[in-house]
């Protein structure tokens, strides 16, 4: 039996993550700030799947909460076979109307956790000739759209390019690039889903579905549906300077900033 280690596991994607994998059998740590929700989680996907079900309480917008979840992926007697690095969160205001201290954070989350917990997950899965991890971003990562995108946009690079260079080593690496998915995302950061078109809504569980998919076939890239896979090839042909004015009156109305 393997083990599944989620950031961000109670809520959202994570908990798609955790729900689908404790279903397929792995043992699983969970990774939250909240101890209470962890805790509840843990129990009903233990007497739900009969899996083990660690807990793990962690900020990973701290140092101290990033070292605690790097150190248990670097435990080689307890082996973690899977990393998924889903925690993140947005601001909600435009460029320089978010407190920088705001910003240092989300980047704290999105791109230096995100490093740190990659890195040591790689280098023990690496001595074992073997592992997966998925580190989600977003779709806003292909578009110029302010620190939101750019974070996403380095968790894309940055997954891309380690997968490529850890090629052969049996661990596997790929960045999810999901659009909108109902979650608790745009809530906790105030922001309004009433405009959203219906269409452009992804339902969490079948994007996990999906990526697990994309993840066995060796991809290191995963759009998870045919509706943004058709919107990012647009993308990829639209000009830079028209892309950008259209991603920020988007932005404005649909997403963080």
């Amino acid at each position: 039996m393997t083990t599944a280690l989620i950031t961000g596991s109670t809520a959202g994607i994570g908990a798609a993550f955790a729900r689908r994998l404790a279903a397929d059998g792995h043992d699983l740590v969970l990774v939250a700030r909240d101890t209470k929700r962890l805790r509840e989680q843990a129990t009903e996907l233990h007497d739900r799947h009969g899996i083990e079900a660690e807990v793990l309480t962690a900020d990973l917008a701290t140092d101290e909460g990033i070292e605690a979840v790097a150190t248990r992926l670097s435990d080689l007697r307890n082996p973690v076979d899977l990393l998924v690095n889903n925690a993140g969160f947005g601001n909600k205001g435009r460029y320089l109307d978010v407190s920088m201290a705001d910003e240092l954070r989300m980047l704290k989350v999105h791109c230096e956790a995100v490093l740190r917990l990659t890195s040591a997950a790689a280098e023990a899965m690496r001595k074992r000739g073997r592992g997966g991890i998925v580190n989600v971003a977003s779709v806003a990562a292909f578009v110029p759209r302010g620190t939101y995108g750019a974070s996403k946009a380095w968790v894309v690079q940055f997954t891309q390019g380690a997968a490529k260079d850890l090629a052969g080593s049996g661990v596997r690496l790929m960045a999810l690039c999901p659009g909108f998915v109902r979650t608790e995302f745009h809530q906790r950061a105030g922001m309004g889903t009433d405009n959203i078109p219906n269409w452009m809504w992804l339902d969490a569980d079948k994007l996990v579905a999906a990526a697990l998919a994309d993840l066995a076939r060796g991809k290191t890239l995963s759009i998870p549906d045919p509706r943004y896979k058709v919107l990012m090839g647009v993308v990829k042909v639209t000009p830079r300077a028209l892309l950008g004015g259209i991603s920020s009156r988007t932005g404005r109305r649909y997403g963080p900033q």
